[in-house]
């Protein structure tokens, strides 16, 4: 029996229109959260639908996502707004943006349209001020080492059981540095910090895209979030697509004011950027198989490892890493997981 759905009927029933609600699951996310979707009786006779977030305070904590959210709501940005609060236990009721992920909508004849959108949206979130009740955390020197630090320990030792020499160890430390010390020389924006195809809503009667899983934003590197959605972990772009997109955004936070890099230095930063942010979702992606029992997120893995294959291939001090990654931890993903896609079969 499932005492917190009982405890989360009970809680939403509570409220006016919702006295016969029931909870359906709705597709949950790689954290312990799950979501639900009940229906409010309106007085025109017609139901109205609403998501219930269920996160157990022992495992998630709901405060940052009830503070960002306000926050960012009254900023303009399309996050969901928040109905009915419990945060003691973990309890939210919010604004339903439907079932229509921006992944699921993507093919060579709507993703301009649709990158333009999460672009535009992505422009406004860099440019919101701090909380005045929630003081961001910094990704900050200890934060990258820990996401970094997933990779090795989550990917390499843990899934593909691999016995790395000092040699090896040191080779990972210190390309770790060099994308550690170019994250840290970006100028800093708010980082929404999962910000791709999966976390975007096409929502109807709306050409802006609505926003979830922020609860994890911090203060960080320009071209964090851009990375996330260009180089994104679940669907990929052949370069010369991603460049378009990617100098259109240059152009857009150079208006705004956020960086005063011109397109050799920014796509530089993304480079390195987006190297910092696969290796922490391949350490991810692993431990979500083997910690949280969700193997299906094994099948990302490679995608996201051909995205840094590309990246270190293309910076002459990352060239002993992209040698080891193609002689040694490439053949035991292959053998292990599945092929590794190369560049040049990307989807027009």
């Amino acid at each position: 029996m499932d005492n917190r759905l009982q405890m989360l009927t009970t809680w939403v029933r509570q409220f006016p229109g919702f006295e016969s609600a029931d909870a359906l699951p709705v597709s949950g996310d790689a954290s312990f959260r799950r979501y639900f979707r009940v229906w409010k009786a309106d007085i025109d006779g017609s139901d109205v639908p609403f998501i219930v977030m269920d996160s157990p305070p022992e495992q998630e904590d709901c405060g940052p996502f009830i503070r960002i959210a306000k926050h960012w709501c009254r900023a303009g940005i399309t996050v969901p707004k928040i109905f009915e609060a419990d945060p003691v236990r973990g309890f939210l009721l919010l604004e339903d943006f439907g079932d229509q992920l921006m992944l699921r909508q993507l093919n060579p004849e709507t993703a301009s349209t649709l990158y333009r959108s999460a672009l535009d949206e992505l422009v406004l979130i860099q440019q919101l001020p701090a909380s005045p009740d929630y003081p961001m955390p910094a990704y900050d020197t200890a934060m990258l080492n820990r996401e970094m630090a997933l990779f090795r320990d989550w990917l390499l030792e843990g899934y593909l059981g691999l016995v790395l020499s000092n040699t090896e160890q040191s080779m990972l430390d210190t390309t770790f540095a060099l994308l550690r010390e170019s994250a840290l020389a970006q100028p800093q924006v708010t980082v929404h910090r999962d910000y791709h195809s999966r976390n975007l809503l096409v929502r109807e009667q709306s050409s802006r895209l609505g926003v979830i899983d922020f609860q994890d934003a911090v203060t960080g590197p320009v071209t964090y979030d851009v990375v996330s959605l260009l180089k994104d972990c679940y669907i990929q772009w052949p370069d010369k697509q991603i460049c378009e997109w990617l100098e259109t955004f240059r152009e857009q936070t150079l208006k705004a004011g956020l960086h005063r890099a011109d397109s050799d230095t920014f796509r530089q930063w993304f480079e390195l950027m987006g190297m910092q942010r696969h290796l922490k979702a391949a350490g991810i992606f692993a431990r979500l198989a083997m910690r949280d029992d969700k193997p299906r997120y094994l099948g990302d893995i490679p995608r996201t490892v051909s995205y840094l294959l590309a990246a270190s291939k293309r910076q002459p001090a990352l060239r002993h890493f992209y040698d080891w990654l193609t002689m040694v931890a490439v053949p035991r993903i292959e053998n292990l997981i599945g092929p590794v896609p190369g560049q040049e079969h990307l989807p027009l």
